[in-house]
């Protein structure tokens, strides 16, 4: 078994849960407040801003030069082709890049960003992959099951240009390229690492769930 499968096989409650949150639901319908996708934004904008630091410590603690590369090229995917799909929307909600960069981080963007930060500060190059994966790959995952079940009515879904990213051919093969990458560099881990990365991947795909409640205001216990 593939180690992504394994970590999906543990997770996969948690990725079916994404489809079910109200919040992905109204994307997919085009019914969401506006006003929520507004606020998600400038938060998500702040949180691609701290999730490419994590790349950039991915930089110095990469071996190689082939790896060094894979992390400048994530930093890049990051804040060149993901962040452009949030300057146009926040562009049309009268917010500057600048406004969204100036404003307050919520609690659990912090919290989550904070977590994959201290993670790559404190670990190695093994933790920083399991702690950023299920961002890249969730996004993937639910961009694809948005496609699919609501394709027929997104044609006049205000929240078509988003899904589309996540369902781009060029963010396929980004996610393609992670997942190939991380089977690499975990093949030959022994057991007790591999349940490290392991629980660091179920917490950054809670902290997943987590920002979903933020944008949508869900409070759980």
């Amino acid at each position: 078994m593939k180690f992504t499968d394994y970590l999906f096989e543990e997770t996969k409650d948690i990725f079916k849960g994404y489809l079910e949150h109200p919040f992905v639901k109204e994307l997919g319908e085009g019914t969401l407040d506006k006003e929520k996708f507004k606020d998600y934004l400038i938060q998500d904008y702040l949180y691609l801003k701290e999730y490419a630091k994590v790349f950039c410590v991915g930089v110095v603690k990469a071996e190689t030069m082939e790896e060094m590369k894979f992390f400048y090229d994530s930093i890049r995917g990051t804040m060149e082709d993901e962040t452009a799909v949030h300057i146009k929307y926040l562009e049309e909600f009268g917010v500057s890049p600048k406004d969204a960069e100036n404003s307050v981080i919520n609690l659990s963007n912090s919290s989550y960003t904070s977590y994959m930060l201290g993670q790559a500060l404190t670990g190695d190059i093994y933790d920083i992959i399991a702690a950023v994966l299920p961002c890249t790959w969730s996004y993937n995952y639910i961009g694809h099951e948005l496609y699919k079940r609501y394709n027929n009515k997104l044609e006049n879904n205000f929240y078509k240009p988003w899904i589309e990213v996540y369902v781009d051919n060029g963010y396929d093969e980004f996610t393609k390229e992670w997942l190939d990458y991380t089977n690499r560099m975990c093949q030959d881990l022994s057991d007790d690492k591999k349940k490290k990365l392991k629980d660091i991947f179920i917490r950054s795909s809670l902290y997943e769930m987590k920002f979903w409640d933020m944008a949508y205001k869900v409070k759980r216990d």
